[in-house]
């Protein structure tokens, strides 16, 4: 891709030879010199959703020199309702950028195309790489169509609504080769990394139990969720387009913008919004990432009365591995992953790692044993891989076995039964209720472009 537009740059000059004389002087940042990026090797990237993870993944992009964010797409074009009911959306995340190149520049700049349609801004040629960061329901489309359309992809966790989804999206993305990084940030993190591969590697004995401790609860992020009644849709805010391929709802503002995460229409509650997380980082230590449990048992849930939120308020339910490990992922429990061994146990949580006995604190892990990944920087490894061609540090299809395991314990917990669970077929056993459940019905047109774009 970068090799194509140098080349395009080169014949340039060089078919206008005559007519066009090369200054003698080329400021360094043209150049690539002084510690910049030439323009012609930098990643043009574009942001499909502006909202609340939006506005912290736009710096962390920005402040990469490789990087020039170019494109911003959302359906809203500003307005509070996001986190602590702050302000954000299209327009929001466009001045971001701007001041940014602006200081940068020490000049005026304006560098974003704004886009109302996710659709419009992956016709862009220009583009190279964008970042899906949409509520759940409206991951899969746009990730198939950007990898169908050879766009480099950082998908904010958790990757997909249903199972069926996210097997969707990670054959698109192995179909067309495209870099692909699952927002699933805490594999960047020394604290998780290292745990991981003491249990990777036999350092606690032999493995018995991990537990994952996620919040409960549906917290009034956007500060709407007293507002239930069904008001007019706001100006400037394309809702018909915001619900996409879920059902048809009156518009309520505890329903969008950050609250989306507690209606099972948009998403599965903390069970998928942390699922993407510290229930990766399990499967990450216990070497099971690119498969997934054979039961599902003991599930347990308390539901949300709001009018409009339904997901799990409280959970608990058990994965069952071949090998007869067993992951418990419940709330009401401290935050973090609990590596449990016959030897020792280890526990990590955001910024924090702890082990037990000390004895095995400082045990090195050798040359001739398990090396997991190293990265301490989730966007800048993205970035790097783009150059590289490597797989990065979360791909498509980790990201996929990982919160898939929420989806089994959503549906477990909805039917009150024990599954038992096919981890090759992507398929429960013997249970025909079950499996509907792996998927969801889609409004037109969205499932015949959905339809059209599986691999």
């Amino acid at each position: 891709m970068k090799n194509l537009r140098r080349d395009f740059l080169k014949k340039s000059v060089l078919a206008a030879g005559s007519l066009l004389t090369i200054p003698t002087i080329i400021p360094g940042s043209a150049l690539g010199k002084n510690g910049f990026v030439a323009p012609s090797d930098r990643i043009n990237l574009g942001f499909i959703g502006a909202g609340n993870q939006a506005g912290n993944d736009v710096k962390d992009f920005l402040a990469d020199k490789r990087v020039q964010v170019t494109a911003v797409c959302d359906v809203n074009k500003k307005s509070s309702g996001y986190w602590n009911g702050k302000v954000a959306g299209r327009d929001y995340i466009m001045q971001v950028v701007d001041e940014h190149y602006s200081e940068k520049n020490k000049s005026s700049y304006q560098s974003a195309i704004g886009y109302t349609d996710f659709r419009e801004l992956l016709e862009n040629k220009d583009i190279d790489a964008v970042e899906v960061v949409t509520p759940d329901h409206w991951h899969s489309i746009p990730v198939m169509m950007a990898a169908a359309a050879g766009k480099h992809i950082y998908c904010q966790k958790p990757l997909s609504l249903t199972v069926e989804e996210g097997r969707a999206m990670s054959d698109a993305v192995k179909k067309y080769g495209v870099t692909f990084q699952t927002g699933s940030q805490q594999r960047s993190s020394y604290h998780f990394r290292r745990v991981c591969e003491l249990a990777r590697n036999g350092k606690l004995g032999d493995l018995h139990t991990v537990t994952c401790g996620l919040p409960g609860g549906t917290p009034d992020f956007g500060r709407t969720g007293h507002l239930t009644e069904t008001i007019p849709v706001p100006k400037d805010f394309d809702y018909d387009m915001w619900l996409g391929p879920a059902p048809e709802a009156p518009f309520s503002p505890c329903r969008t913008h950050v609250n989306f995460r507690w209606n099972l229409d948009y998403s599965g509650g903390n069970v998928t919004d942390w699922g993407g997380h510290h229930p990766d980082i399990a499967q990450w230590g216990m070497g099971t990432e690119l498969t997934g449990p054979v039961k599902i048992q003991n599930a347990q849930a308390v539901w949300s009365d709001h009018p409009v939120w339904n997901t799990a308020t409280r959970f608990y339910f058990e994965c069952i591995y071949e090998n007869g490990l067993k992951l418990i992922i419940q709330s009401d429990k401290d935050m973090g992953v609990t590596f449990q061994g016959t030897e020792g146990s280890a526990w990590a949580t955001r910024g924090d790692h702890k082990i037990n006995p000390e004895s095995l604190k400082d045990t090195v892990i050798g040359p001739d044993e398990t090396q997991l990944y190293v990265s301490d920087n989730h966007f800048e490894n993205f970035i790097d891989c783009i150059y590289s061609g490597e797989e990065t540090v979360a791909p498509a299809e980790v990201g996929h076995r990982s919160i898939t395991l929420a989806h089994l314990g959503n549906i477990a917990m909805m039917l009150e039964q024990d599954l038992l669970w096919d981890p090759k077929k992507e398929q429960f056993k013997d249970n025909f209720a079950a499996n509907q459940l792996l998927m969801r019905k889609m409004r037109e047109p969205w499932a015949s472009i959905y339809r059209s774009l599986k691999v």
